[in-house]
């Protein structure tokens, strides 16, 4: 009974939407830009909680970026520029998912290479097992063993 209660309340939980940390008195009038905000909001890291969005963050600090990307949007800046000016002022680390350049090739590539690396690794060491079991032989059996297996063989199965 415990456990399917655990259970209701863990579904229920998950089944919650998730709390934003954006206060009203951030909220901007219009729609269509607030909505923007908060797109951007969640593709902005918090430099304080690190792997959580500013969207989602408590931190004064997210508070801070929350309220400057919403002073550039008023300010008549597009989503690009934005970015670019919180990446020019914190540091590509201040999104959530980097930009694909020259400095983040191997951030985005190290993943795919590191798994297929790991695919033909084990494709060959599958490969090489197959051929060293395959290519040699069983060594016959010598006459002492002969005898012991066919004294196995007619044997009757023992009952327990």
């Amino acid at each position: 009974m415990r456990r399917m209660m655990a259970t209701i309340v863990a579904l229920a939980l998950l089944a919650l939407p998730a709390a934003h940390a954006v206060q009203p008195d951030e909220i901007m009038s219009d729609p269509a830009r607030e909505s923007r905000a908060r797109d951007l909001s969640r593709e902005l890291r918090c430099m304080v909680c690190q792997n959580q969005s500013i969207d989602d963050s408590d931190a004064p600090l997210a508070r801070d970026l929350r309220l400057l990307v919403r002073e550039r949007i008023a300010a008549g800046d597009s989503n690009s520029q934005v970015l670019d000016f919180l990446v020019a002022r914190y540091g590509e680390f201040v999104l959530l998912k980097p930009r694909l350049e020259r400095q983040t090739i191997l951030l985005w590539l190290l993943a795919p290479l590191l798994l297929i690396g790991g695919g033909l690794a084990l494709w060959l060491q599958i490969r090489r097992r197959s051929r060293s079991g395959a290519d040699v032989p069983a060594p016959p059996l010598t006459p002492d063993e002969e005898a012991r297996l066919a004294a196995l063989m007619s044997e009757e199965p023992r009952s327990s």
